[in-house]
């Protein structure tokens, strides 16, 4: 929550009025006004399940995971080290978070829970296999755990947004590959992070009833042509 699309959810849920904590690597991560702050590294399992065990003492109302990494390569160069080290982060630790909230959710009867995904785990992506493999197995963790919870009024989805407008997209990707992303969207442009976050406020809030399981696309028509 320290910058990025994360930021901009934790902006706008306390814009909301919600009281947010958010997680960062850094000790000294900066988090927005207002906002609680645990630093902690996805990428260590002890450090997250002792962070998960911590998570579910706070009877939370709701979860965004929104953590994750990614690494760019040919398929057959891809380091196994890396591939471990992004799934536990984009798949591993979200789980584990959703096992620590579950129970004061269930005990509630009310909870909402937001997987950020990935339009590359509704297309896939050339020189991305490891994140894209992240990003579909995140969308099928949240249709099975959807299909165990939504009769206890826990409401989970998968939020999958398109190329954003981001420091790690502008890291990542050179202006010509950015070009070229923008002329396959509809919309004619990248993603902002108040529109990804406005999305997942939405589905985390009391206005959605009734939409669980379902792997959504804020992509500016992307994923449709």
């Amino acid at each position: 929550g320290t910058r990025g699309i994360g930021r901009a959810v934790a902006e706008r849920l306390i814009a909301d009025g919600a009281e947010v904590t958010v997680t960062g690597t850094k000790p000294d991560g900066t988090a927005p006004e207002d906002c609680g702050y645990v630093a902690v590294d996805f990428a260590d399992l002890p450090e997250t399940e002792a962070f998960a065990a911590v998570v579910a003492t706070m009877g939370l109302d709701i979860l965004v995971n929104n953590a994750g990494i990614n690494v760019i390569g040919d398929f057959e160069k891809i380091d196994p080290n890396d591939f471990a080290r992004i799934q536990q982060i984009n798949v591993t630790a979200p789980y584990l978070l959703c096992q620590a909230v579950i129970p004061a959710m269930k005990a509630k009867g009310w909870g909402r829970i937001v997987n950020i995904g990935s339009v590359w785990g509704k297309l896939g992506k050339e020189l991305r296999s490891p994140y894209a493999t992240s990003k579909f197995a995140i969308a099928g963790m949240t249709a099975a755990l959807a299909a165990e919870v939504t009769k206890f009024g826990i409401l989970a989805n998968c939020l999958a947004p398109g190329v954003t407008e981001t420091e790690l997209t502008r890291t990542v990707l050179n202006e010509r590959q950015i070009a070229e992303l923008v002329a396959q969207i509809p919309a004619g442009r990248l993603a902002q992070p108040a529109e990804i976050a406005a999305a997942v406020a939405w589905l985390a809030g009391p206005e959605n009833t009734y939409i669980s399981g379902q792997h959504i696309a804020v992509d500016g028509g992307l994923t449709r042509v």
